[in-house]
């Protein structure tokens, strides 16, 4: 192995691959495909110079090497997550204004502003309601 650190991303697929125990699944929470994740762990299994997952039939599981490496990786995830968490600035939610007609906020927008606010507690919505809403003007 070289004395370089592997790819970012391949470690990312190998963590969510190996939490999930599915290509498919941890495809679907990176937002990549299935193929991608699977290069990107056959790269980190080529840069380490281990097989970190066994394939069989349509199922995989983690190798010895596989389970030896998890642990570290995640904890350094972790702690990536948790110093970044630390020096964030807050996001200032602000104040988000919506204009909207009185049958579309009372028959769609209303049932829903609680949902958005357990999302978005951080921001600060008001509805107005005008018989114009929607019209812009020059």
């Amino acid at each position: 192995m070289a004395d370089r650190l592997p790819p970012l991303n391949a470690l990312r697929a190998f963590e969510a691959t190996a939490r999930h125990l599915s290509v498919k699944n941890a495809a679907q929470e990176l937002c990549v495909t299935p193929g991608a994740v699977s290069q990107l762990v056959k790269a980190l299994e080529l840069h380490l110079g281990v097989k970190l997952f066994e394939r069989v039939n349509r199922g995989i599981f983690l190798t010895d090497a596989g389970q030896g490496y998890l642990p570290p990786i995640r904890n350094a995830f972790r702690q990536i997550a948790d110093a970044s968490r630390r020096i964030a600035v807050p996001a200032n939610g602000g104040t988000l204004t919506v204009s909207v007609t009185p049958f579309f906020a009372t028959a769609w927008l209303v049932p829903r502003l609680e949902q958005f606010h357990e999302a978005h507690p951080d921001i600060d919505l008001q509805v107005v309601t005008s018989k114009c809403a929607g019209r812009f003007l020059a």
